[in-house]
């Protein structure tokens, strides 16, 4: 599972009260990009943001459709869900429920999680990502905290997901 990263200042961040936005450029496709935002989680998502940890994660994934959930297999087989696709449109669009709160407890009502979209756009030598985490309010008293860790979470994540991008076979 890849673990380097790509160079953190090609990152933008744009911050509000209760949202996150970040840009970013890649050189390739948005197709390739979004496959591997997508299809190769467990390549570039950091291993000790999970619930399993780096040891005992046995898989990490997105199911592909509007409905399809986000998750983590952890010992023995046990899965837990952290999200829910809300829009799948490859290669220009994702959103999804971020259904983790700020103790890092799941948060299994959508109604109280935050989202994540994902634009892919293209560009003359590659793509335009921006990622917007948003309706951190949602997540009660410990949103604006919550938003602001997830800053450097953000930054971190997305370094790794560039720099998978960039190494991973076509």
């Amino acid at each position: 599972m890849g673990q380097g990263m790509a160079d953190p200042s090609d990152i933008q961040q744009d911050l509000e009260r209760f949202a996150l936005r970040n840009t970013l450029f890649v050189p390739a496709s948005a197709e390739r990009a979004y496959e591997v935002f997508t299809g190769r989680l467990a390549d570039w998502w950091v291993m000790e943001y999970t619930w399993s940890g780096p040891a005992l994660l046995a898989e990490l994934g997105m199911e592909p459709r509007p409905g399809g959930m986000l998750y983590e297999v952890g010992p023995y087989g046990f899965r837990n869900d952290w999200g829910r696709v809300l829009t799948w449109d490859p290669p220009r669009r994702l959103v999804f429920t971020w259904q983790i709160g700020a103790d890092r407890a799941p948060v299994p009502d959508p109604a109280r999680a935050s989202e994540v979209e994902v634009l892919f756009t293209p560009a003359e030598s590659g793509t335009l990502i921006e990622v917007t985490h948003r309706h951190f309010d949602r997540h009660g008293t410990a949103a604006e905290g919550y938003r602001k860790a997830l800053t450097a979470g953000w930054h971190e994540l997305l370094s790794r997901y560039a720099t998978a991008l960039i190494h991973s076979p076509a």
